[in-house]
């Protein structure tokens, strides 16, 4: 969880996470929608597909038991050296040295390089430097200090030099460059994606749609389409509509949903649609579900389109 959340957010959902599943076994036992609706709200969902993998992984070849040696360890889907480092060192005291982003800031700002984890060579140079200033007595504690120090005291602004420990080992400060290292990472462009969705209710329920492909697969939220050009909404969500099997009439409203998925920053239009008999049945692409449900893995757009009635 807390690869791409901070701890601060990720620990509510950590704590719900074990209470449900509170052994690998338990995890790897338990439906992939199961897992995918006790993380949803993190975001990354893949993460979550490579953990319920993975369990099913330790339970059959480990015997139920995360193993400790580094290859076997960083043959687990969804772990990568960072994760391999960080899992083995704190768990298991190997002595093997961790590089997220508060790490690398760390260790550019010591050198006083300009060094970026997105650049192959520069990623090779900073990996060696955490592996030799790595407490091999100590590496969990180590690598914790190590990642906390770049948390919150050598943080990307305003870095809290007085408080720093290290602070008469950094080159960068010591010319009064903090700030400019590391460099700056180009951002990305965001892309702007207007969207259609229908709020569909029957008898109490709400239309959901299972998404598939490469962003928030397996997740469900209301029937939609994405607009293209000047294309009226009405028109292609009614097309959308009628290709689930589904016909209504709809009617506009006022909410209009804003969020964004990695780089897309999404504006999502609502409708309400009076859907007509027959309804289309349940099944592994349909469900109709209710407002407080929370055994299946919603979107956030669909927990917002639930939110309002």
């Amino acid at each position: 969880m807390l690869q791409q959340t901070q701890v601060a957010t990720a620990t509510p959902y950590y704590e719900r996470f074990v209470a449900r599943f509170p052994s690998v076994r338990a995890l790897a036992r338990a439906p992939l929608d199961r897992v995918l609706a006790a993380w949803s709200g993190l975001g990354y969902y893949r993460r979550a597909r490579h953990l319920h993998e993975a369990a099913g992984i330790v339970v059959r070849e480990h015997a139920g038991r995360v193993p400790s040696e580094p290859r076997a360890f960083g043959a687990l889907p969804g772990v990568g050296r960072y994760t391999v480092g960080a899992v083995l060192s704190m768990g298991f005291g190997v002595p093997l040295p961790v590089l997220d982003g508060n790490v690398a800031r760390v260790l550019s700002r010591l050198a006083a390089k300009p060094w970026s984890v997105k650049r192959a060579a520069d990623a090779r140079a900073l990996w060696s430097l955490a592996a030799d200033l790595l407490d091999p007595r100590s590496p969990g504690d180590w690598n914790q200090a190590l990642m906390e120090l770049g948390a919150t005291v050598c943080t990307p602004r305003a870095p809290r030099c007085d408080a720093c420990p290290v602070r008469h080992h950094c080159r960068a400060r010591s010319e009064g460059r903090q700030e400019d290292f590391p460099p700056a990472a180009p951002r990305r462009e965001g892309v702007r994606v207007r969207r259609a969705v229908a709020r569909v209710e029957y008898r109490g329920r709400v239309l959901m749609v299972r998404r598939s492909g490469p962003l928030l697969d397996g997740l469900w939220e209301p029937p939609g389409v994405d607009l293209a050009g000047h294309e009226p909404a009405e028109r292609a969500l009614a097309r959308a509509l009628t290709s689930l099997g589904l016909r209504g009439k709809l009617h506009a409203t006022r909410v209009l949903i804003r969020h964004a998925i990695t780089h897309r920053r999404i504006e999502a239009q609502v409708w309400r649609c009076e859907p007509r008999q027959p309804l289309p049945r349940a099944g592994p692409r349909l469900r109709w579900v209710a407002p407080g449900e929370r055994e299946i893995a919603l979107s956030s757009l669909a927990r917002r389109v639930l939110e309002f009635s």
